[in-house]
């Protein structure tokens, strides 16, 4: 027993993360697609690097979806409600503040 689970639980909740991750990702990505375009979200990428927190993330069931929630919820709460294009969210989260200026 690890933290009072069975390994076969343990599994069943890190599987569970992994297919909750992978969908709430695909339908975010998707979604951005959608309202930008692929063409444009390719041209208006920038270089930003992930955080080596994200690499950590990957270990921890939900932590993955719960950045990705968290990301949907900048686009709601900052972007959109403030008049905010879908566009200059991308912007925001794929490049550094350096590459702006």
């Amino acid at each position: 027993m690890i933290f009072g689970l069975y390994e076969q639980d343990i599994a069943a909740v890190v599987l569970l993360g992994l297919i909750a991750n992978f969908l709430f990702s695909f339908l975010f990505g998707w979604y951005l697609t959608k309202n930008i375009g692929m063409r444009e979200m390719l041209e208006s990428k920038g270089g930003k690097k992930q955080s080596w927190l994200m690499g950590v993330t990957l270990v921890i069931p939900y932590a993955r979806m719960i950045v990705t929630l968290y990301r949907v919820a900048v686009l709601q709460l900052y972007f959109l409600n403030r008049g905010l294009t879908h566009k200059e969210y991308w912007i925001y989260m794929t490049r550094d503040e350096s590459e702006q200026r």
